[in-house]
This record gives C-alpha cells, sequence and structure tokens, in this order.
C-alpha cells in the first residue's frame, strides 16, 4: 500500500494546530518579505538622496541658495536635507537675534540637528525589530509544531498491535512541515535583518558625520 507524501497532502492531513502554525508562520513570512522589499527601497532611495544632496552642498560655497532650495519643495525633506534644513533654519533665526552668543547660536542649530538625526534613525530602523523578531523566533514555532505533531504520531501508535514504517512516516512527515516552514520564514528574515543593519548603520555614520561638519562650517559664520 503506497502513502502519499505530496506538500499539500501532508498539510491537509496534518493536524488542527499544526496547520495553524504552519499559517501562522506563512502570513508572518509573507510579511517579512513585504518588509523586505520595501526596505531595500526605501534604503537605496535613502543612499542615493545621501550622494546627490553631498555632491550639491560641498559644491557651493554660499548655503543660502540651497536652503532656498531644499525648502520650497513641495515635499518634506528626509535625510542629510532634512538635517540641514533644520540646522540652516535654527541658524539663521538665532543669528539674526541681536546680543546671542555665537556658541550658543551654533549650540541650537546642532540641537536641531540632532533632533532631526534622531528621528531619521527611528525611520531608518523601522520594521528591523520585526525582522529580527521573525528570525529569532520562527523556528521555535516551527520547532513546536513538529514536536506536537510527533506526539501525535506516537500516540496514534498506542492503538495499534504492530507499529510499521509506514504507519508512522506520514505524522512525522507532517510534523516536518512545520520546521521547515519555520526555516523559510526565519533565513531570509535574519540575512535581510544582517544586510539591513549594515546598511542602515552606514548611513547613520554618514548623517553623523554630516553634522559635525556642517557644525564646523556654522562655527565659522557664528564667529564672522
Amino acid at each position: 500500500m503506497s502513502t502519499d507524501l505530496s506538500f499539500v497532502h501532508l498539510i491537509a492531513n496534518a493536524s488542527l494546530l499544526v496547520q495553524l502554525v504552519l499559517l501562522a508562520l506563512l502570513s508572518v513570512s509573507v510579511v517579512s518579505w513585504a518588509m523586505i522589499f520595501h526596505k531595500r527601497v526605501a534604503l537605496s532611495r535613502a543612499r542615493r538622496e545621501a550622494d546627490a544632496f553631498e555632491d550639491q552642498f560641498w559644491s557651493l560655497e554660499d548655503l543660502t541658495p540651497l536652503y532656498t532650495k531644499v525648502s520650497a519643495k513641495r515635499y518634506e525633506p528626509t535625510g542629510m536635507e532634512k538635517i540641514f534644513e533644520a540646522g540652516f533654519r535654527e541658524f539663521a533665526r538665532l543669528h539674526k537675534q541681536d546680543g546671542i552668543d555665537p556658541d550658543a547660536v551654533l549650540a541650537g542649530a546642532q540641537r536641531s540637528m540632532r533632533v532631526v538625526l534622531n528621528k531619521e534613525v527611528e525611520t531608518l530602523e523601522t520594521s528591523l525589530s520585526f525582522l529580527a523578531t521573525v528570525g529569532s523566533t520562527s523556528p521555535y514555532v516551527g520547532l513546536f509544531g513538529t514536536v506536537w505533531g510527533i506526539m501525535n504520531s506516537f500516540r496514534a501508535l498506542g492503538n495499534v498491535q504492530q507499529a510499521t514504517i509506514a504507519m508512522v512516516a506520514p505524522g512525522i512527515a507532517e510534523a516536518l512541515v512545520a520546521t521547515a516552514m519555520g526555516l523559510f520564514a526565519a533565513i531570509p528574515a535574519v540575512i535581510a535583518f544582517n544586510r539591513f543593519s549594515n546598511d542602515v548603520e552606514r548611513l547613520i555614520n554618514r548623517y553623523d558625520t554630516f553634522s559635525e561638519e556642517f557644525a564646523s562650517i556654522l562655527l565659522r559664520h557664528a564667529h564672522s
């Protein structure tokens, strides 16, 4: 007597709890893949915008036209543009006021840039915690489904006089599908998390370096 061990047959004949585990893992996998593609596009765009803005920034001696251009955009700037806009706006506002110490003017501009930088960091790190959670917990969820399925298989053996491999194989195969699904959900999430974490860290370092360099330029203007 042959036994159908096809993937669809195994899932269809699995216990309700194992099916729920598989459904949960599949749903998490779909969501994580959507986040992976979205995050990849967002980080690529952030790198391109940073490259383009740095080219403009370092090619100009007078930064006022650049600030006017950034402020006049219809959409809200992001990344370096937003950091630059916040720092320049606060510097210009404080610099116009009489009796303010140049160091205080610079400190105000740095605070504004730091606030925007922190918000940009939060934006860049969006979805990373979810990918980390999926990567760390999915194998255990799949293992839970496997243990439950194998346990049910061995419980069923108690009702027969003679156990054979043919009787046990379908139940064990059904249970192992949960482990495979857990790994299927976890491996891409772990790889994406490691890759994106590195990309985010590089962007944050670029933003932080730009803030320090821009602050040095503002310091010269504050004392001029």
